[in-house]
């Protein structure tokens, strides 16, 4: 009994199988006549998947449910397939790969577009977590991209195909280029991919959608029915009193709760004043711009926090290193209201050292920051003692650059104001 596979040739999920038998040499057959709402609706099917859902891979020792199950089921059935790497570390990330894929990339995906076709409720927060969610993982995504061609060594494994397969209904419905644009190391990773010849075989031209689909109607409008002339009395009784028509008015959204931080005593020190006096002043900074720090400097108000990067003996390549710090310049973007920062990358060859001075409002690092950006678990976060010159002296090097820093030479030096 050959293979065979219920779905339609378009199903992300059926492709995951189809292009694995391609890279393996299984010859997997579609159902002929698979109508989705139709076939997987019969007895016969419900047999196989009691749920209904597609794809389900017919084989002569019974049928197999679920996408990435299935793509695992073809690889093995090729004897030492290369899909699946070349020792135990890359079975490993290969499956690593596969569930991230699953749960970072293709959920959220979902969890955007999905609402906006009329599969399942609309509702702008949840879209609007969804689109962080999905943002954060390709951030992800794209920093282990960026040295690499694929996920796992230097071919392409099952990991890749299962990540292409989910990208693409992305790419093709909903990430248009003004979004994708962020992550140009996942851009340049999927195309590579869907142009291989077996990617091609089965994906034929992929196109990039070039606008996010509006959302679905709820119902079709009803058309109006013709007004029939009335009686001037009866007009006049037609005309809607006040407070029905303010009933029928759209309720105001409600106002967002307040930041925490919003609630905290008034500071002597002026934020938006020391970020301008930073970015303004281009001579004598030492007189000029730390100077007037130190005179705005609230310890009331605001709090000076040192970092550094945990695992610096990991960052070997140089423009891996800054794409970490952008990527965590980038994702502590909800802070900007509340917060200055000062990261450098140190050292003339890797591995590079990351250092930074941070500026919160308030006498502790904001619980929200923590809670939302998951760099700052990657930090070790000292405060700074402004009792302890030594501190401050750090403190001044930081925030003008100074080098070299700490006996070596920077790298690069960002801020974040």
């Amino acid at each position: 009994m050959a293979l065979v596979l219920h779905a339609s040739s378009t199903n992300k999920n059926a492709i995951k199988a189809l292009i694995t038998a391609e890279y393996s040499g299984i010859k997997i057959e579609l159902a002929k006549g698979f109508e989705m709402g139709v076939s997987n609706k019969t007895p016969a099917f419900l047999k196989m998947n009691p749920i209904g859902k597609v794809p389900v891979l017919e084989t002569p020792d019974g049928p197999i449910f679920e996408s990435n199950a299935i793509a695992r089921y073809v690889a093995r059935l090729k004897a030492d397939n290369p899909l699946y790497g070349s020792s135990l570390i890359d079975y490993g990330h290969i499956e690593q790969w596969i569930n991230f894929s699953a749960n970072e990339i293709d959920a959220n995906i979902g969890r955007w577009l999905y609402p906006r076709l009329g599969y399942g409720l609309y509702l702008p927060p949840a879209e609007e977590a969804g689109i962080t969610a999905l943002k954060r993982a390709l951030e992800a995504l794209n920093i282990h991209l960026a040295s690499k061609t694929y996920l796992v060594g230097h071919e392409i494994t099952l990991a890749d195909i299962v990540m292409a397969c989910n990208l693409s209904i992305g790419f093709k419905a909903i990430m248009t280029k003004s979004f994708t644009c962020q992550f140009p190391h996942v851009e340049r990773y999927f195309w590579t991919l869907v142009n291989q010849p077996n990617f091609k075989k089965i994906f034929g031209d992929v196109k990039q959608a070039e606008s996010i689909p509006p959302v679905a109607s709820k119902k079709p409008a009803q058309p109006k029915e013709p007004a029939k002339p009335k009686p001037k009395e009866e007009a006049k009784k037609a005309v809607k009193p006040k407070e029905v028509a303010e009933e029928e008015e759209e309720e105001a959204p409600k106002p967002k709760p307040k930041n925490p931080l919003d609630l905290l005593p008034p500071s002597k020190m002026i934020l938006d004043d020391w970020k301008r006096l930073y970015s303004n002043t281009k001579t004598n900074f030492r007189e000029v711009a730390i100077k007037g720090f130190w005179d705005m400097y609230d310890p009331e108000g605001y709090s000076l926090w040192f970092c550094e990067y945990k695992y610096n003996d990991e960052n070997k390549v140089s423009f891996v290193t800054l794409n970490k710090v952008s990527g965590f310049l980038q994702r502590m973007d909800l802070a900007r209201k509340y917060a200055f920062g000062k990261m450098l990358v140190i050292g003339s060859e890797g591995p590079f050292k990351v250092k930074g001075l941070w500026l919160f409002r308030g006498t502790e690092i904001p619980q929200f920051i923590i809670d939302e950006c998951y760099d700052m678990e990657l930090y070790d976060w000292t405060k700074v003692d402004i009792n302890d010159e030594a501190h401050k002296e750090r403190v001044n090097q930081m925030i003008e650059d100074a080098e070299p820093f700490e006996g070596e030479p920077l790298l690069d030096a960002k801020c974040f104001k």
